[in-house]
């Protein structure tokens, strides 16, 4: 980890701490160019973290401070995503793949997240999930299957398939400002990656799952 400080960030509000981890892709050249924009104070962007191709991890805000990475979204109902949040940038235009050493650089970060800050597997999200059609990072490329596989995301569950796709879609967490189209293709990034056209059986039945899932959640909260 290479401690590289950003002007960028202040206090949490209202006392809040981290309850999700928020991916990006920095649809940039490259990590050097990434890290001079969100260390410039003209920019007033920044992230926690900084992964690049080759592995390599910068921070460059404390977890406990409020980054500027987020910008205007809703996840489950709440806002303020970069006061409830820590952001983690990959160093990816967002038209190829994710390496091995980034992946596996990430995985790690995210095993110390989750176990600093006692948060479940579910709390990993993408942009585009709080910011449906505002943003679609880390994008359709993502191997969010890998993340799942070692326990750092959340599964797709097969549930009872929904008839009220875009409730559903509020219930699974899809709650930002956006239209039912903008939802709907942030949600299958996530969760049905191959998916295009009317919405699937199967789709209905990952929606009912993860409806259901954030339900209990909400309720055991």
């Amino acid at each position: 980890m290479i401690w590289h400080p950003s002007p960028n960030f202040g206090p949490r509000r209202d006392g809040l701490t981290p309850q999700f981890v928020v991916l990006h892709y920095t649809a940039m050249e490259g990590a050097e160019a990434a890290l001079e924009r969100l260390c410039d104070p003209e920019a007033e962007v920044s992230a926690h973290y900084l992964i690049g191709r080759d592995g390599t991890c910068w921070q460059m805000v404390e977890e406990d401070q409020r980054a500027w990475h987020a910008g205007v979204g809703s996840w489950m109902g709440v806002e303020d995503i970069n006061s409830r949040s820590i952001g983690i940038e990959l160093d990816n235009r967002g038209s190829e793949p994710f390496g091995e050493p980034l992946m596996a650089a990430l995985e790690g970060l995210l095993r110390g997240i989750l176990a600093r800050w006692d948060l479940p597997a579910e709390a990993v999200i993408g942009h585009s999930d709080m910011a449906p059609g505002r943003k679609c990072d880390p994008g359709p490329r993502f191997d969010w299957a890998r993340l799942v596989r070692q326990g750092l995301a959340a599964s797709a569950p097969d549930g009872d398939a929904v008839s009220d796709v875009e409730e559903a879609l509020r219930a699974a967490g899809y709650t930002a400002d956006a239209s039912p189209e903008a939802r709907l293709t942030a949600f299958r990034m996530r969760f049905a990656q191959a998916s295009a056209g009317p919405v699937t059986e199967a789709e209905r039945r990952i929606l009912g799952g993860l409806a259901a899932r954030s339900s209990a959640t909400i309720l055991r909260g």
